[in-house]
């Protein structure tokens, strides 16, 4: 690809990285694309092949140093010989996503206004495709946890992970950090590393709670 075939990629890139945050994907059209980037819809046709195609590609741009690190850090887990515990699994996961939007610098904002604009997004299409992108990764992690979570059926390790997804977007997005103004200037509005640490301490008892079908944990549960 020449340079100058790279460049316009990247300004159509960046103008979709910034629509889709601020409009979602249904509310963004390709008319609003092309003005913003500086192209004709053919050029986002030749690179992309459709607007779907582009978000797909704003999506691997996003999220491809955070995929990387998870699975080298899977990759070290799994090589040290003994199964990983529940918190290492927990912490490679949500450290290396938490450190998303900081990995982008100038894009910082953008880049978190996205992500948590596609992870909300009320079409279930493209939700799905968001997942596709990270699932081969988060895949391998749902499956190497569920071995460490023997106590758990199938469906609580799912839902359990779903509700780690979900709370490390709304981390990432900063979302977070403003759900409740009582809260301004708590435990979500400090430094980025604590609240990643709390992030850690609270998803590891998560997974660690009791199965909900065991008998004594549903017995607690009705007696409170």
């Amino acid at each position: 690809m020449s340079g100058g075939a790279a460049r316009t990629k990247e300004r159509i890139l960046d103008a979709a990285e910034s629509l889709f945050g601020e409009r979602g994907f249904a509310g963004t059209s390709l008319r609003a694309l092309t003005d913003a980037a500086g192209v004709n819809v053919a050029s986002v046709n030749y690179h992309f092949g459709s607007k779907e195609g582009l978000l797909r590609a704003v999506v691997q741009r996003a999220m491809a140093s955070v995929n990387a690190d998870r699975e080298r850090m899977l990759d070290q887990l799994e090589a040290g010989g003994d199964e990983p515990t529940v918190e290492e699994l927990v912490r490679a996961f949500v450290t290396t996503g938490a450190s998303l939007v900081a990995r982008h610098g100038e894009r910082e904002r953008q880049v978190a206004r996205f992500i948590g604009r596609v992870m909300c997004e009320p079409e279930p299409e493209v939700r799905r495709l968001f997942a596709a992108e990270v699932g081969p990764v988060e895949g391998r992690y749902a499956q190497v946890l569920a071995k460490a979570l023997p106590h758990l059926t199938a469906e609580e390790v799912a839902f359990r992970y779903q509700a780690m997804v979900g709370l490390i977007a709304l981390h990432q997005s900063g979302t977070l950090a403003d759900l409740h103004p009582s809260f301004q200037g708590g435990p979500a509005a400090r430094a980025s590393s604590d609240a990643t640490e709390q992030l850690v301490v609270m998803l590891t008892g998560l997974f660690q709670a009791p199965s909900m079908t065991d008998p004594a944990a549903a017995g607690g549960s009705a007696a409170r």
